[in-house]
């Protein structure tokens, strides 16, 4: 299955609480810090739901 990469651009600070909980099951915590999941569905839900605080790292 194919991996993304997903890196985090924007600051939890001042954000609802279920997009800092959605930050934090994606494996993100600090700005600019990259982790790589897996390509599914749930993954794309769940980066569908902020945008503006992630963006997906192209190799």
């Amino acid at each position: 299955m194919a991996t993304i990469k997903i890196k985090q651009i924007g600051s939890p600070i001042r954000r609802p609480e279920s997009q800092r909980k959605i930050l934090i099951g994606l494996g993100l915590n600090k700005m600019h810090k990259v982790v790589e999941r897996q390509d599914t569905a749930e993954v794309r839900g769940a980066l569908a739901k902020v945008p503006h605080l992630v963006e997906i790292v192209e190799d």
